[in-house]
């Protein structure tokens, strides 16, 4: 435990003291927000309330994501190397494929956006081809879950273990490819999604020392201590913002953790604020596709909550609250036999 809150304050020292030196980079590249007057939904059509809604944040540097993929790759690789941490290399390997194989497609994004406009549209790559990049990614690392890691099964709880072979591969694949676009639609606030994430990591660190998962538990805590310092700069109102960078990376990992720990379904409930964000603008693409009508005024959640009147730090508290509540419980979930 000592090792682990070591790993921590060295994680969150390091990244607080390359942070504003970076944020100046990114300010210096131009690296900014979209303009919100020129949102437009995954129909291509204007989406006037949202603009509304977030006009005010104006052009802040984005892709501060890449800060802590960078910290939490190295220090967690410095971690097994050099201070000896009994842990699996083959775990610590599909962990750092997943953040920063995510994270280059949010980063490729991210530039995207602020240099080659005229050529994808406003907001980067098309919608459809970073899904298809997303499903390929997660295929692979189904693959390597089922061929390398030995995992071919769900335990549902109250039920017991299921087993479902080569079908492994499509379910991990469709988790990540949930979680990490879950992330990138809940990213929309002042320090909502990192809060979050921050409190679904605490309750699997508890989760990995239960189940003696110490590559697992290193990784988690290098991240987290990143994560806080990130957080700093990142609350309302916030000085820079992850980014597709960020998004995509964290939302992906997060699935990966999940995943090693063979317990899905509390991976659902630990994370259940990023299904509720993803299901309600999930529901309102399909009722604007299939019904020509929306939902929802606004979606996601959080915006439909600003919508009706609340403010944002009000918004965001009370996300972090009802994340609390659902991590607490996905733990007691993963505990109980």
């Amino acid at each position: 435990m000592a090792q682990l809150l070591g790993l921590l304050l060295l994680s969150f020292f390091i990244t607080a003291v390359l942070l504003v030196p970076f944020i100046d980079f990114l300010f210096k590249l131009r690296i900014n927000r979209t303009d919100e007057d020129k949102r437009v939904d995954t129909q291509n059509k204007a989406a006037p309330i949202t603009a509304r809604l977030l006009s005010y944040k104006g052009k802040r540097p984005i892709g501060a994501g890449a800060l802590v993929v960078v910290v939490t790759a190295v220090l967690s690789l410095w971690s097994y190397g050099l201070l000896g941490v009994r842990a699996s290399f083959a775990e610590l390997f599909i962990l750092l494929f997943t953040m920063l194989s995510f994270g280059l497609l949010g980063l490729y994004d991210d530039l995207r956006k602020n240099f080659n406009k005229d050529r994808t549209g406003i907001f980067g790559l098309r919608w459809r081809h970073k899904l298809i990049i997303q499903v390929l990614l997660g295929l692979f690392i189904g693959i390597y879950f089922w061929v390398v890691l030995g995992y071919d099964f769900i335990n549902i709880h109250w039920l017991g273990i299921a087993q479902l072979g080569a079908l492994f591969i499509p379910v991990t694949a469709f988790v990540v490819v949930a979680f990490t676009n879950a992330y990138n639609i809940t990213d929309g606030l002042d320090g909502l999604s990192t809060g979050i994430l921050l409190i679904c990591l605490v309750a699997f660190v508890v989760l990995a020392s239960q189940l003696l998962h110490p590559s697992l538990a290193v990784f988690i805590t290098v991240w987290i201590g990143s994560l806080i310092a990130f957080l700093y700069f990142n609350v309302f109102p916030a000085r820079v913002e992850l980014g597709d960078t960020g998004a995509l990376a964290f939302g992906a990992t997060l699935a990966v953790v999940g995943l090693l720990t063979g317990k899905i379904f509390a991976l659902t409930v630990i994370g259940g604020v990023f299904i509720l964000e993803v299901g309600s603008s999930l529901l309102q693409m399909l009722s604007k596709h299939f019904q020509k009508k929306k939902l929802f005024a606004v979606a996601p959640l959080h915006l439909w909550f600003m919508n009706r009147g609340w403010e944002e730090p009000k918004v965001v508290m009370r996300f972090w609250l009802a994340a609390a509540l659902f991590a607490i419980f996905g733990l007691w979930l993963g505990v109980i036999k």
